[in-house]
């Protein structure tokens, strides 16, 4: 296994980074990537297009980087000379040590407490236990949700007053549409719901979220699955839907049919500015708007189904 590598950076106008990103892979033999600093969004389609982007490679460290490097600035000045009006940066050269990528951010993510009872543990921290707590142990891997992001600590909040509020005796049937790494579908069976059953469209997201529910020893209480929703005949008290706001839209008949007379229906995943979005979109559903609670830039929304049984 490698240890060392030499990291190539170009700093670019963004629309020159496919041109500079292929040359880039002739010159090294190995993939690249392009750095986009202006990221916080819950999806691709959120991220906003940046001004300039650096292009990075990799060249092995054992080897001499001095030909290739002359090559990219013979490159770089050439595409300089072409579009004169460019701002094209000097490439720079840096030692990274090899590392699991897929591991390095698991530093930020720490025991975190949502709402009245439940503690989020990662699977290599240990947490102080309060009594009552109802505690979630979670390797989110390359599944969405932590319970740090906004839309997953507002779904969770939500839910809690949700099931706190509901009538006594009762054990609520759940759809956790959009599961993830299951975090929602796990806090629900520990809140005390009955019937779960947790779908993404991610087949990955289900090995994930089923490997958490074996962890916590909830994988006889959550049904796991690819399904569609437009094609569940099942009807469920709670639905949650934790996914963009313009998917949400496109649902909104599908989940209101899914949704038990009396039943509540949480969604998120939207961002504010979306908010008016997602009410018009389900504004000829037979459901009413119960409010909204907002985190950062993010919101959740709660409907019921008034129908009575």
């Amino acid at each position: 296994m490698i240890d060392s590598w030499l990291e190539i950076a170009c700093e670019v106008p963004e629309e020159y980074s496919e041109v500079v990103a292929d040359f880039l892979t002739d010159l090294t033999g190995s993939g690249v990537c392009v750095d986009n600093q202006c990221v916080d969004a819950f999806s691709t389609s959120e991220i906003p297009a940046s001004v300039r982007v650096t292009v990075k490679a990799y060249l092995t460290a054992d080897g001499d980087p001095a030909p290739q490097m002359r090559e990219l600035e013979e490159f770089m000045s050439q595409l300089s000379k072409r579009h004169p009006d460019a701002d094209f940066g000097t490439p720079t050269l840096s030692a990274v040590n090899s590392e699991d990528w897929s591991s390095s951010w698991k530093v930020h993510f720490k025991p975190l407490r949502v709402g009245k009872r439940l503690l989020i543990v990662p699977t290599w921290e240990d947490a102080a236990q309060l009594p009552g707590d109802l505690v979630i142990r979670i390797d989110p891997g390359m599944a969405f949700g932590t319970g740090g992001h906004e839309t997953t600590r507002l779904c969770l909040e939500m839910l809690e007053g949700v099931m706190d509020g509901g009538p006594l005796l009762t054990v609520p049937s759940l759809l956790d549409l959009g599961t993830g790494s299951g975090i929602l579908a796990m806090a629900a069976s520990l809140l005390g719901a009955g019937r779960i059953l947790a779908l993404d469209i991610d087949p990955d997201a289900i090995v994930v979220a089923r490997e958490n529910l074996a962890l916590n020893q909830l994988s006889d209480q959550i049904g796991c699955g690819t399904v569609p929703l437009e094609s569940l005949t099942e009807k469920f008290d709670i639905i949650l839907a934790n996914i963009l706001a313009e998917e949400l839209v496109r649902l909104a008949p599908y989940l209101a049919e899914r949704l038990q007379p009396d039943g509540a229906l949480i969604l998120s995943g939207i961002l504010a500015e979306k908010e008016p979005l997602v009410h018009q979109g389900f504004a000829s559903q037979p459901l009413k708007y119960i409010h909204t609670a907002s985190a950062g830039e993010w919101v959740a929304m709660l409907y019921r189904n008034e129908t009575r049984l």
